[in-house]
């Protein structure tokens, strides 16, 4: 089954009692673009992540609002800030790394820093028709110059497109871009 491929770099989701910490009270995030994900886009919001040993600034706040602060970044990223995110799925913040983000009209400091899993988005359709399952470890075959096979790759239901999302340390090491393609390895049991 061939997957088309969406590269994510760092970028944040603010709940909304955070939000108004970092950019005032009743502020609303701005649209800069959609993203492929229905409802969910690009603001012109930006915030500063600090860690220990580092800053990273001018880092995307990703809309609408959540119920949860969530700060993705990738293992590269995390060297620069001096954490030690784990490897987690959106919206999975237990035992998640402590940073802070720095906007213009305040900071806060809050878990939720994480290191996406790779997953991909399908629609209920396709698990179906495909005899797939969530919480089942998947594989993809990476077919260009760096061919290889990735695992660790999971489902994820309840869109109405199908995409895989890696982080840029993924991508550039397999020297993918989005919309490149891949192959979902499905077993036969």
């Amino acid at each position: 089954m061939e997957i088309p491929v969406g590269v994510s770099n760092r970028h944040v989701h603010l709940k909304k009692e955070d939000l108004n910490i970092l950019f005032g009270e009743n502020y609303q995030l701005t649209k800069y673009k959609d993203l492929t994900q229905p409802g969910e886009f690009a603001s012109n919001e930006f915030v500063t992540l600090e860690g220990s040993k580092g800053v990273i600034e001018h880092v995307r706040v990703l809309g609408p609002v959540r119920n949860y602060t969530q700060v993705e970044v990738s293992k590269t990223d995390s060297y620069k800030l001096g954490v030690n995110p784990k490897v987690k799925m959106s919206g999975d913040l237990d035992d998640s790394e402590v940073i802070t983000l720095i906007g213009p009209k305040g900071k806060i400091t809050t878990n939720g820093c994480i290191l996406a899993a790779r997953h991909i988005h399908i629609t209920e359709e396709e698990l179906k028709s495909n005899n797939l399952k969530l919480n089942y470890s998947y594989k993809i075959k990476v077919k260009n110059e760096k061919e290889t096979i990735l695992g660790s790759v999971f489902l994820k239901t309840g869109n109405s497109y199908l995409e895989l999302h890696l982080d840029t340390d993924d991508a550039n090491a397999y020297l993918l871009k989005s919309g490149d393609k891949v192959e979902l390895i499905i077993d036969e049991e």
